[in-house]
């Protein structure tokens, strides 16, 4: 029998979907606890019930972006890869979606705020370190176990970036061609083809 959870493991929940977005949407610097709470529907005073600090939010909140993030590309692989995709090309062409390239706040933490890392306080670079392993893990078990050292972390990266820049110019016509020149080029270099 399942319990459910209490009252304040769901308002812990929602902090944390708010803050999440948030994080994406504006940046670490973009977050005040304030209007986390208040956008979370809550008032100001009940946050130290759950966070020691703002940066303790903001560890929490990047790992639940990252669940998150990572939970919808699993869904958009699984699909692509059930009507023939390679695993790679799932993941290729599931992170640099047009729906990707406009969903900022339900996105890619690391490329949402990849820049703002290293000037956090450190408990909150420890995160967003183990953010960025968590996508190259993600990538290196889509590619053959046979592939080179590197390999991985190299197409992480190129993702990231394409993934940035085509922000930076828009969601747009503009914006869009740039993904699809780095989707091209990035499964032209790197894909297999499933076994039949």
């Amino acid at each position: 029998m399942e319990i459910a959870p209490s009252r304040k493991a769901l308002t812990h929940e929602r902090i944390l979907d708010t803050a999440a977005r948030a994080i994406r949407r504006a940046g670490f610097n973009g977050v005040g606890v304030a209007d986390i709470m208040k956008e979370a529907g809550l008032t100001h005073g009940g946050f130290y019930a759950h966070f020691a600090s703002r940066d303790a939010l903001l560890v929490e909140a990047l790992e639940h972006a990252g669940q998150q993030s990572a939970g919808r590309l699993a869904k958009g692989n699984a699909t692509r890869q059930a009507h023939g995709a390679s695993p790679l090309r799932a993941l290729v062409e599931g992170y640099l979606s047009d729906r990707h390239l406009s969903g900022t706040e339900n996105g890619c933490a690391v490329a949402a705020l990849a820049g703002e890392m290293p000037r956090q306080a450190p408990e909150v670079r420890a995160a967003a370190a183990q953010r960025v392993r968590s996508l190259v893990a993600l990538v290196e078990r889509s590619l053959p176990t046979d592939a080179e050292p590197g390999r991985a972390a190299a197409i992480a990266s190129q993702m990231v970036g394409t993934l940035q820049l085509a922000r930076a110019l828009g969601d747009n016509a503009e914006g869009k061609a740039l993904m699809a020149a780095s989707r091209r080029a990035l499964l032209a270099q790197h894909d297999v083809p499933p076994e039949a």
